[in-house]
């Protein structure tokens, strides 16, 4: 192993960040063996505690500050350090050597930044390497060949990878590392495919998958692509969306890609499941069925995707899906329909009818105020109005242990409302905060609390007012 430490004037937190795609290499002649390049303060942060999880997914290999930022900060709680590992499977071949640590060192909060180039797959059971990760805060895979990452299935370095996530740090990447950080990975170890090659055949010999790597929290049947506009990979995510419903790669009848476009696009995920949109466009692409023909040799053919087009700034709950704000696109015999990457949302898609219905009596705009639907029979409809940009709608349900409670609202286009799950003292148990006027929301919960426990479901404006009432079936379990 060649190590060298290079020391600077630090930021205060440190982030391991995994290096996969462009590897940090020593100067001079490529080593076999893996290569450390160490940026930053020479020990690493020691802390009980931390935030997390949060991840990045960018669009290409770079790290994107904005995003990175605030995984950072999310992190760390605003407070303190953290280090970052960078994971890469080659060196870079021109220009730093240490391109993503050049950047995360001139974020606030970092102590160190410690670049791994790794170009075997022996090379992830490696000792100092695995220390390195594990008492990071962060992993960032780099941009390059994601079989290589894929390689690492069942290591140690995938178990050091997991145990960041599960102590509260984060993981990500860019390009080829946006792509193993998804728990369905297209991992182009056969070659790269294009659009048109997918859609003529989705059992393409280009097209493979790996699973069981990372599953993230709230982020299962997603596969992630990247360079999305930019390269026209709209069409082979519906390919890979297809072949993840009819292979069984993943669960309950659907199937998700998440598509970055490059050149400072990055989908930032708190630990709570909600996604922003930093720099560029994303793009989640859902298959709720299975396809009409997915068979070796043949076009695909697949109606009715759903898909959320997420510009910079938009918000997508990975935790509470939602089921409206999307515009459909389909596949006939390989041929797409035209304007994949643009389309109206849909804004009345409907939630399902309940039983009784109870509508909300001004004032009712705080917990003390709620309008009672303890004794609504489930399924039952809640409905009302956003009367001002700053109405707040309360209702107060109870819920036994082991009860689980699900709602979904439809919101009308005259405005956008969220929807909150409070307890009694009105702390936040669960959110769903899709962007848009007549964007749905859902939620759910479930009380592992002994007892029955009183709870407030809170619909409030967002943005516009209006008399068109919104509808919420609520439903225990």
């Amino acid at each position: 192993m060649s190590v060298r430490f290079l020391h600077r004037s630090a930021a205060p937190t440190v982030i391991a960040l995994l290096m996969l795609g462009g590897t940090l290499a020593a100067t001079g002649p490529a080593h076999a063996a893996a290569d450390r390049i160490r940026l930053g303060n020479a020990t690493d942060v020691s802390r009980t505690a931390w935030n997390g999880p949060a991840f990045t997914m960018n669009g290409d290999g770079s790290v994107v500050p904005a995003s990175m930022t605030r995984a950072i900060d999310d992190i760390r709680g605003n407070t303190g350090t953290l280090d970052v590992v960078v994971l890469a499977g080659s060196a870079p071949t021109s220009g730093s050597t240490t391109p993503e640590c050049d950047t995360v060192m001139t974020l606030t909060g970092v102590n160190s930044c410690t670049s791994w180039t790794l170009t075997t797959t022996t090379d992830a059971t490696n000792s100092q390497l695995n220390s390195d990760i594990r008492n990071a805060e962060f992993v960032y895979f780099a941009g390059g060949d994601q079989c290589r990452y894929a390689a690492w299935k069942g290591t140690p370095l995938e178990a050091s990878v997991e145990s960041v996530v599960a102590k509260g740090g984060g993981s990500g990447g860019g390009s080829a590392g946006h792509h193993i950080n998804s728990p369905i990975v297209y991992d182009a170890c056969q070659g790269s495919v294009t659009s048109a090659e997918a859609l003529a055949d989705p059992y393409d010999s280009y097209i493979s998958f790996t699973t069981g790597m990372f599953n993230w929290p709230n982020y299962a049947n997603v596969i992630n692509d990247s360079h999305f506009v930019t390269r026209d990979r709209m069409g082979r995510t519906m390919a890979f969306v297809a072949r993840a419903l009819k292979d069984g790669l993943s669960t309950g009848g659907a199937a998700w890609g998440v598509g970055v476009e490059q050149g400072g696009g990055s989908l930032f995920v708190d630990k709570n499941g909600l996604a922003t949109e930093y720099g560029k466009d994303a793009y989640v692409v859902l298959g709720d069925h299975a396809p009409e023909q997915a068979v070796a040799g043949r076009p695909l053919t697949f109606s009715n995707y759903k898909i959320w087009r997420l510009t910079p700034g938009t918000t997508f709950d990975f935790k509470n899906r939602p089921t409206c704000g999307y515009y459909r696109r389909g596949v006939t015999n390989g041929v797409t329909d035209p304007n994949l990457y643009t389309g109206t949302p849909e804004t009345s898609c409907g939630s399902p009818s309940g039983g009784d219905t109870l509508s909300e009596s001004e004032p009712n705009d705080s917990r003390s105020a709620a309008d009672d639907a303890t004794a609504v029979a489930s399924p039952a409809t809640l409905t009302g109005s956003m009367k001002s940009s700053s109405d707040k709608d309360y209702f107060r349900v109870t819920l036994a242990s082991g009860r689980q409670t699900s709602v979904q609202c439809a919101i009308p286009s005259a405005y956008d409302a969220d929807l909150y799950l409070t307890d009694s003292s009105g702390s936040t148990l669960e959110r769903s905060v899709n962007d848009g006027a007549g964007t749905d929301e859902s939620l759910s919960f479930t009380r592992t609390a002994t007892g029955t426990g009183t709870y407030y479901l809170d619909v409030e404006a967002y943005s516009g007012s209006g008399t068109a009432s919104y509808s919420c079936v609520f439903t225990k379990n």
